[in-house]
């Protein structure tokens, strides 16, 4: 009993907290609000904590790396294995929603009803202005927000990358660097004492505003999503840990994925999930090198509950309108639209919708709906967007170090 406190102690006030957290929401409805600054103490936090978390990792990370082609070799895995398992995920929502129409014609007077007609948003999107705002920003303050993190990760492999290049000039630097990281991951642990909580809290207020949301005619999508996400997380994802390191890579991997589940459910954002989905990474045996350069990038280019979130969309419009479209433009614009959400709660995938709308060529009036279905199915999607970086770094690790990474010391 010792040992099983000892080991899974952590997951279990987190699940504690936000169980208590639920129940509180289900009894008070909106009026577990009330807790509301409790909850928000702790995901200001970790969203204080996720610029320089970001910056130190990776530079971090880069500066520890022994060869350049070490690095290399990640960076076209990491590619290789994003690539892959977004594609993937766009499959299963394009099969799941062709199996199960998303509207029935009896329910489509009812969801146009809920559209502004006369909407004035400008749906229209410049793909590559919108790209070069993701990747730079006009101003070296502007880094500092996680409202920026592509650009952001950018430059932390730059910043890792030119400090290795400065060799012995580099030395002083990149030992400030490591300490910094090593304070700034003591200052997570810290955080992390607040989480059963503060988690709690946030859970509780979250339940007692969106409970009854879902009983906006949408129920069926989220129902479809929830069980397309259950079976993402304990089947495909159980396959890649097992395809990465076996019978040992799926055990690890089940032991140590409870907390960045258990966070990204509660807190519905997966930057706020970067520190304790690294740490779980690692003690699943992947190398610090490559869970702390994997997870973090996976933030913004790797969110498969996010790509399948986006095909979601696109089907529940195509039935709505009575419209076609074939699969590899479901695909590209998935994941192409999955690219433009930020990693924050609830509203984080705006531009996004209006990407979709304007690719698409469905009426700005739609974009209410995509909001509706975005707030639904959130959070199953955020746990997806944080546990497939897990998963992603166990395949990444098994590309790069071989099939026995999971033994070798570190």
């Amino acid at each position: 009993m010792k040992k099983i406190w000892k080991n899974y102690r952590s997951t279990m006030l987190l699940l504690g907290g936000i169980l208590l957290g639920a129940l509180v929401g289900l009894l008070f409805k909106e009026k577990a609000q009330v807790l509301t600054p409790f909850g928000d103490i702790f995901i200001n936090l970790m969203f204080v904590v996720i610029v320089p978390l970001i910056f130190l990792t990776i530079s971090s990370a880069i500066i520890k790396m022994k060869s350049p082609k070490r690095l290399g070799k990640i960076m076209s895995r990491i590619l290789i294995v994003f690539i892959i398992m977004s594609v993937i995920a766009a499959l299963i929502g394009i099969v799941s929603t062709k199996l199960f129409k998303l509207v029935n014609p009896s329910d489509t007077n009812s969801i146009l009803e809920l559209l502004d007609q006369n909407s004035t948003i400008d749906t229209k999107v410049n793909v590559l202005q919108r790209t070069a705002s993701l990747l730079t920003v006009s101003d070296f303050s502007l880094l500092l927000s996680k409202d920026n993190i592509i650009a952001l990760l950018l430059f932390s492999i730059l910043f890792g990358l030119a400090t290795r290049m400065s060799q012995e000039k580099g030395k002083k630097v990149s030992e400030f660097i490591l300490s910094l990281n090593d304070i700034v991951l003591n200052i997570v642990k810290l955080i992390m004492y607040y989480a059963p909580f503060g988690l709690g809290c946030y859970f509780a207020s979250l339940i007692g505003t969106y409970g009854s949301t879902i009983a906006l005619g949408f129920f069926k999508t989220f129902i479809l999503y929830t069980l397309v996400s259950l079976f993402v997380y304990f089947i495909v994802y159980s396959f890649y840990a097992f395809i990465a390191a076996g019978k040992k890579g799926l055990k690890n991997y089940w032991k140590h994925i409870l907390t960045p589940t258990l966070t990204a459910l509660a807190t519905c954002s997966s930057a706020a999930c970067i520190p304790v989905n690294v740490t779980s990474t690692t003690n699943m045996g992947v190398s610090k090198d490559i869970a702390e350069t994997t997870i973090p990038m996976g933030t913004s280019f790797h969110k498969d509950g996010s790509v399948i979130g986006s095909v979601f969309k696109v089907m529940f419009l195509v039935y709505l309108f009575n419209t076609s479209t074939d699969i590899w433009t479901i695909i590209g614009v998935s994941i192409l639209a999955t690219l433009l959400i930020t990693a924050v709660p609830v509203g984080g995938g705006t531009i996004s919708e209006m990407f979709i709308l304007s690719l698409m060529g469905f009426p700005a009036a739609a974009l209410p709906i995509l909001t509706v279905i975005a707030t639904v199915i959130d959070a199953p999607a955020t746990v997806l967007n944080v546990v497939g970086d897990s998963t992603a770094s166990l395949l990444v690790g098994r590309l790069t170090d071989g099939k026995n990474f999971l033994n070798e010391k570190r």
